[in-house]
């Protein structure tokens, strides 16, 4: 019977002393926003949501796992289905980065062409995207030949995709209202007096 109510002592101060150890002070002079507003929009803005890096039911650990946008935001991703929207496609894998189209043929004869377009980078840049168009030649008894073909139409469909998304981006950047008021040459935000209004 003493042994029991030995235990439970232990455990008891045992429980009290990790509590204890495990709680520290909480810094008031540091970086603390008391606006609980202002402090949200920072906390999305460093990507501190719920399940986000550094969240709540986030790992903490930034440099697992990939980077990858919506597709509804990437510029250079909506400007490769605006352009090739008058074919239909048989793959689209936003994750993957990579659109292919189903064969297309204009007429009725025996040529037919494939578009495979894949996404090295989310930036809008030339190496950032690879055009591959492939031609399948049918025979008389449906016996098919394809090759890739390397025409100037691969780099005709990749300047219209990049300047598509460029168009877009700039279309977008003009809209947001913070890179509107940044100063051109130092890129800071002009802010009046107060630190609160924005000149």
């Amino acid at each position: 019977m003493n042994f029991i109510k030995f235990l439970k002592f232990l455990l008891i101060i045992t429980f009290v002393f990790s509590t204890i150890s495990g709680c520290k002070k909480f810094d008031w002079e540091g970086d603390f926003e008391p606006d609980g507003k202002k402090r949200a929009r920072k906390n999305v803005k460093e990507g501190k949501g719920i399940t986000g890096p550094g969240g709540l039911f986030g790992s903490g650990n930034k440099s697992k796992g990939g980077s990858f946008e919506f597709a509804s935001s990437n510029e250079l991703w909506r400007a490769s289905l605006d352009t090739l929207d008058f074919m239909s496609f048989s793959n689209v894998d936003y994750s993957g980065g990579l659109i292919i189209t189903d064969w297309y043929s204009e007429s009725k004869n025996n040529q037919s062409i494939k578009i495979t377009v894949r996404f090295l980078s989310n930036e809008i840049r030339a190496d950032g995207l690879k055009v591959t168009l492939h031609q399948r030649i049918c025979g008389a008894n449906n016996s098919c030949a394809i090759k890739e073909v390397r025409s100037t139409l691969n780099e005709e469909i990749k300047i219209k995709i990049l300047r598509k998304a460029a168009l877009m981006k700039k279309e977008k950047d003009d809209k947001d209202p913070i890179k509107n008021y940044k100063n051109k040459e130092t890129g800071e935000i002009d802010w009046c007096g107060d630190g609160r209004t924005i000149c």
